[in-house]
């Protein structure tokens, strides 16, 4: 057991706010209400709980010329907002995970981006941009000199570290990578006192069973929300 009953798991509900106002202030940009990472390295934003129209021109504020924001929680949106991808996600939290360093890893960082980026266009499994590799430790497989699995960390609230990107080149699915490198990254978190975490879309139901399996517990259902501010420039998702 981890102990992440043991400390209190609230500030999972908005992590992206919570990791801003916390371990990754350093990254935060704030006005008024509304904070947001550097858009750099990840578009995830964050508003108070009930945002007023105040929240929202604040929000308008820091998103700036890209227009856009990640929201995690269900936002009423005002006019001059517009919803342009929604889902619902199942978040995860290590309850009895069995981590392992990784004796194939390798640790990535600045230099790798450009293979990091492409590895991601061809999987998606989300966000991850330029700059998203500052965010915390990254891990890669590679064959043949090629980067063909990688995960790494995320958002940082207190107490939690998010693993994320996490995802594996077509050809070499099915020997397990995925799994290897979450417990090699999970292992890190752990050696620092902290908890792991993770997200998944709720109708992946293989990759929920999945994490079940290795000994994460499903803690809640959360809306990630993209919004542009129609009013100032356009997406550019």
């Amino acid at each position: 057991m981890s102990g992440a009953h043991a400390i209190d798991t609230g500030v999972l509900d908005d992590p992206a706010g919570a990791a801003l106002a916390g371990p990754h202030r350093g990254f935060a940009r704030r006005h008024g209400q509304a904070r947001c990472y550097d858009p750099a390295v990840t578009p995830f934003a964050a508003l108070p709980a009930g945002a007023d129209a105040p929240a929202w021109r604040d929000l308008a504020a820091l998103v700036g010329a890209s227009g856009r924001a990640v929201l995690i929680g269900d936002y009423p949106v005002p006019p001059g907002w517009e919803i342009t991808w929604q889902d619902e996600v199942v978040q995860l939290v290590d309850d009895a995970l069995a981590v392992a360093d990784e004796p194939e890893a390798v640790p990535l960082g600045a230099a790798d981006v450009p293979e990091m980026l492409d590895l991601v266009e061809r999987t998606k499994p989300g966000p991850f941009l330029a700059r998203t590799v500052e965010m915390g430790s990254y891990l890669g497989i590679r064959h043949d000199g090629r980067l063909v699995a990688m995960a790494g960390e995320r958002m940082h609230p207190p107490g939690f570290t998010e693993i994320s990107a996490v995802c594996t080149d077509p050809a070499y699915r099915g020997q397990g990578l995925a799994t290897r490198l979450i417990r090699a990254v999970a292992a890190g978190v752990r050696r620092r006192g902290e908890t792991p975490f993770l997200h998944a879309a709720s109708d992946n139901t293989g990759a929920i069973r999945l994490y079940e399996a290795m000994g994460f517990a499903v803690r809640r259902q959360l809306t990630f929300t993209v919004v542009v501010d129609k009013e100032g420039h356009p997406a550019h998702q």
